[in-house]
């Protein structure tokens, strides 16, 4: 299962090499991570997503985040509501006659073209991640030449329920 973890951190040189070492030391492989400054001067967030099917490993990365000197909060927003999305930049081949059917292709994803050269096209699309996946699919008959991704970046929505208070529905 997925799980997303966000810190906040101090900025300070070296607290991004110890938290991944802290990974890497129990043999947590990271899928993705994202750092960059918040609202507040001197503190970073960190959105570090993982895969992991057991809930205690969850808690013991967090328990061990939670040590860490430079950590000032950790939260599992895996079961929370979140806003969550990633940025890709596709380099797909294109040439004169195939530009407007790609552009046609993008358009439902909201992706936009922000390069052009002789002989391809330079896609950004934002989004979730099965949304970026799901696009980076349709190209691939196109050819891509190159992807640069950044990992997910998520936080919790404004409101929340109570996980308790949730009833599971069905529209059938």
């Amino acid at each position: 299962m997925k799980r997303i973890i966000t810190l906040t951190v101090n900025n300070r040189a070296g607290v991004l090499n110890r938290i991944t070492g802290l990974f890497t030391k129990r043999h947590y492989n990271i899928e993705s991570i994202t750092v960059g400054h918040t609202e507040i001067e001197g503190v970073s967030r960190m959105t570090f997503v993982i895969h992991t099917n057991e809930e205690t490993v969850v808690e013991q990365i967090t328990k061990q985040l939670n040590k860490q000197i430079d950590v000032l909060k950790v939260m599992d927003i895996t079961n929370q509501a979140i806003v969550a999305r990633e940025l890709a930049l596709i380099k797909v081949v294109a040439t004169p006659s195939n530009r407007n059917e790609i552009y046609t292709l993008i358009e439902p994803f909201r992706a936009t073209i922000i390069d052009v050269s002789k002989d391809s096209l330079v896609v950004q699309v934002v989004g979730e991640s099965e949304k970026v996946e799901a696009l980076i699919d349709l190209l691939r008959s196109y050819g891509i030449k190159e992807i640069a991704r950044t990992g997910t970046t998520a936080f919790p929505r404004g409101t929340q329920k109570n996980a308790s208070s949730m009833k599971p529905y069905s529209i059938v």
